[in-house]
């Protein structure tokens, strides 16, 4: 009983040895000073705590934030592919639509410049268009180069 007694008074003791007091004095110069032990008289004691670090809770919560790092990267690297992948189908929409434009364009001006338009039957004929169908079909590849054409 007698030897356990002593472990525990030791253990005690040496538990309030390694939570000590700090205090705050200021040297000759001015300069503040952080010590267990007052150099000084007038030192005002400093009420600090401290605990032990459990190290499973550290690697943890290191372990969450590298996970967070990871998934932030990854999610910016996505948008960054999203944007460049945007862009190019922009450029290659433009490419197309500068084509089709130029298309559309020769199709009106071989509209207006023909005197008489048919169509291919199913049957391999050619069905000569009115007049009036003539105007139609000029008026919807005037509205085609316009649609494909503007902004130029």
């Amino acid at each position: 009983m007698k030897p356990t007694l002593t472990l525990v008074v030791a253990l005690l003791l040496s538990a309030g040895a390694q939570a000590g007091d700090v205090y705050v004095t200021r040297d000759a110069k001015g300069n503040v000073v952080y010590t267990d032990v007052p150099q000084t008289i007038p030192a005002e004691k400093i009420g600090i705590a401290s605990a032990s670090t459990d190290p499973a809770a550290v690697q943890k919560r290191y372990s969450d934030q590298m996970k967070q790092y990871a998934q932030d990267d990854a999610a910016e690297s996505k948008a960054n592919a999203q944007q460049a992948s945007a862009q190019k189908a922009s450029e290659l929409s433009a490419e197309d639509r500068a084509k089709r434009c130029t298309d559309a364009r020769q199709r009106y001006e071989t509209l207006m410049n023909s005197w008489r338009l048919y169509e291919q039957g199913p049957d391999g004929q050619r069905r000569y268009l009115t007049s009036e169908e003539i105007d139609a079909a000029r008026a919807s590849a005037k509205q085609s180069m316009d649609l494909f054409c503007s902004g130029k």
